[in-house]
């Protein structure tokens, strides 16, 4: 690949992340359909692993499917950029073990802001969920980069 186009790849990634951001911070923190728009009194959080986790498992049927799949699933979707992209953007992050501590330093900072700006709820449940979806963002990434090396290679070949 011509380094004209990874400098193009590697701005877009860039863009793409910091779109990301943004939008994960207007979902986490301002949306009012999930509940953002207002701020609680004292202080709500969750401190006992898989207890919401279950609890949405358990009475999925009484929530709602929708209530199941934003607070199970999109836990996880809205964490699987971030392990795509980093990568994508900078070599230094193709590590499964950098990708791991940096999807739980990133989950855990979203939960303690939203403990301290009291908007949504502190829960360690979601910061397995985010993390596993930093994981999976991560996987898929190396799919894609094993794909497209091995393709390289193919080209070269020829």
């Amino acid at each position: 690949m011509k380094e004209h186009t990874k400098k193009r790849l590697k701005q877009a990634g860039w863009l793409l992340f910091y779109l990301y951001i943004v939008l994960l911070s207007y979902f986490l923190f301002f949306s009012e359909h999930y509940g953002r728009g207002y701020v609680v009194e004292g202080y709500r959080y969750n401190l006992e692993f898989f207890k919401e986790i279950g609890r949405f498992v358990k009475y999925r049927e009484r929530l709602g499917l929708e209530s199941f799949i934003v607070n199970i699933l999109g836990n996880v979707l809205a964490f699987a950029p971030f392990g795509f992209l980093l990568p994508m953007i900078h070599k230094r992050y193709r590590s499964f073990f950098k990708i791991l501590f940096l999807s739980i330093l990133f989950s855990l900072t979203v939960e303690v802001i939203q403990l301290f700006l009291k908007v949504g709820i502190f829960d360690v449940d979601d910061i397995l969920l985010n993390t596993f979806g930093g994981l999976v963002g991560y996987i898929i990434f190396s799919i894609c980069h094993a794909i497209y090396l091995r393709n390289a290679k193919v080209k070269r070949g020829k």
